[in-house]
């Protein structure tokens, strides 16, 4: 180091708004003497520096021309030997993307002083502000932050594998980070986010699906961008600031058309003559699946709290699904049962290297319109749906005859749909039943829901599955160990089931069932629940 006065400070400007500056970065400002600035620094910030302040743009956006690293070593180089008070203002922090290594390396092979101060990185902020946790003890033990600068260089396999993942500078390259993460296995409804001109009154948020993010933006200039994907984005109804930025929804039939501005225990504003207001209803569902129910319900007056009761994931091993889709052409029938079939099936299907071309000449069965319109999405329409939605029946309107038919099913690995594998084959079809996904119980309970029952504030309980019903029973088993039944808990609480199946299993561990839905969907679910609110008004 030289013994002049010159000294560089590589300062992190943060993402945007001077609120969010350092007050070491702000004090640093007002001393300055050269700042040498990038494009994405919010011009706010340059009115922090004196009037005197030589200030100097050496911003580098995307295909426009721009000061080149080594012009801006020499620069810091030039003005530190003159005894300047130098500040190097980076957007985010500097050591974050910053390519603060060249501008170091050069400060320490002149011999100049320099000291480092961190700012808040975009990859934390942009989520944040956007109500987006990067964690959460169910949704996300990890994240991975990265650019997309270089995606062929990334390791997609492993990245697909991450929880979340946090994406900058990837606006120009959506589709491809896309079409990686399908082909290495996540699902197309994996939620993603996209967050720009994060910490700005300009900032703007878009939320979809993988499956249909990029019709959304195709033709938009997204820069500066921060991207987010991962089950997490679904969190932000429930943390996001109230209408601070404008946002873009995706337009699907998938997507929510309800407000999703409410927290977990709040309801929404409705008039006292809803056929629910004032009702309390608990909904048990998948991690990560959609809340358009529990959108439905507060529409209609509830107060919703939300409780994960079922964590979906990849089977222990790939190997059988494997083995059958490199022989669907040996196949008569697919039959899928569930959403999870859809997704799991088609994302493994992708991930060979196949589309919906090698089901030509494979016939599909589905139970649920829910699944026929998951089906949809990857272009192709059931051959068959039983009426009735119960899988349990398939075979009973079979619409040919199943002796010699070979059938693939995939299904949850731990098994189940006994009856449907041994009605279909007394009826002389071969059923091949591999593993597409497996489901498991979360460790824990949300607050909010884990209150409202400690607390009996509880109305009205769902349940849209048998799976829900176990897990929910060994969640709170676990978390109220006092109570030797978890029917204890659910004493004066209505009981809501979507059909026989979910309802025998009701029975078995709770004892009963209150409401039953005619229609084995969760429309059916919200007609039986208005029902049940109309009569306990009279």
């Amino acid at each position: 180091m030289t013994n002049n006065k010159g000294k560089v400070y590589l300062v992190g400007a943060g993402p945007g708004d001077v609120a969010y500056l350092t007050v070491k970065a702000y004090n640093l400002l007002a001393t300055a003497q050269v700042l040498v600035y990038d494009a994405l620094v919010d011009a706010q910030l340059l009115q922090c520096v004196p009037p005197d302040c030589l200030k100097i743009d050496v911003g580098k956006r995307g295909g426009k021309p721009s000061t080149s690293q080594a012009e801006i070593n020499k620069l810091l180089v030039n003005y530190c030997q003159e005894g300047k008070q130098v500040i190097r203002l980076k957007s985010g922090d500097p050591l974050i993307f910053g390519r603060c290594t060249s501008e170091i390396e050069a400060l320490k092979a002149s011999g100049c002083d320099f000291e480092l101060v961190p700012g808040i990185s975009s990859a934390l902020a942009a989520p944040l502000l956007a109500g987006i946790p990067l964690t959460d003890p169910v949704l996300s033990r990890t994240f991975a932050v990265f650019t997309a600068h270089e995606v062929e260089a990334l390791d997609w396999e492993a990245l697909s594998r991450l929880e979340t993942l946090v994406i900058l500078m990837g606006g120009q390259q959506i589709q491809e980070i896309v079409n990686q993460l399908l082909r290495y296995g996540r699902s197309h409804l994996t939620p993603i986010a996209i967050i720009r001109w994060a910490g700005t009154p300009e900032q703007q948020i878009w939320t979809a699906q993988l499956g249909n993010i990029y019709e959304q933006i195709a033709g938009l200039s997204l820069s500066p961008a921060v991207i987010v994907i991962g089950e997490v984005v679904g969190l932000r109804k429930y943390l996001q600031p109230e209408n601070i930025y404008s946002e873009r929804h995706a337009s699907t039939p998938t997507a929510q058309t309800m407000s999703t501005n409410f927290p977990p225990f709040v309801s929404s504003p409705s008039s006292s003559s809803s056929p629910l207001a004032g009702k309390t209803i608990l909904v048990t569902r998948s991690v990560g699946q959609s809340s358009q129910f529990s959108n439905r319900l507060m529409a209609l007056g509830a107060t919703v709290i939300e409780m994960p009761t079922l964590e979906i994931g990849p089977p222990s091993s790939w190997e059988s699904l494997d083995n059958a889709i490199a022989n669907l052409s040996n196949f008569d029938w697919l039959i899928l049962t569930s959403t999870n079939g859809v997704d799991y099936f088609f994302a493994r299907l992708i991930a060979q290297g196949k589309d919906s071309r090698a089901l030509a000449g494979v016939k599909i069965a589905v139970v649920g319109e829910k699944t026929a319109q998951c089906l949809k999405q990857y272009s192709l329409q059931p051959d068959f749906i039983p009426s009735n939605f119960v899988a349990d029946s398939l075979v009973e309107n079979f619409p040919e005859e199943l002796s010699g038919k070979k059938v693939l099913f995939p299904r949850v690995e731990s098994g189940g749909r006994e009856i449907l594998v041994k009605e279909l084959t007394a009826k002389g079809a071969e059923v091949i039943e591999v593993a597409a996904y497996q489901s498991c119980c979360p460790s824990s309970i949300p607050p909010a829901a884990q209150l409202a029952l400690q607390n009996r504030k509880v109305d009205v309980i769902t349940f849209a599955s048998s799976k829900t019903v176990q897990f929910f029973c060994q969640l709170t088993n676990n978390i109220f160990p006092t109570n030797s039944h978890t029917s204890q808990l659910l004493d004066d609480v209505c009981i809501a089931s979507i059909g026989p199946q979910t309802s025998q299993t009701c029975h078995s561990l709770f004892g009963r069932v209150d409401v039953e839905a005619q229609e084995y969907t969760l429309d059916g679910l919200t007609e039986a629940l208005i029902g049940w609110g109309m009569g306990s008004r009279e």
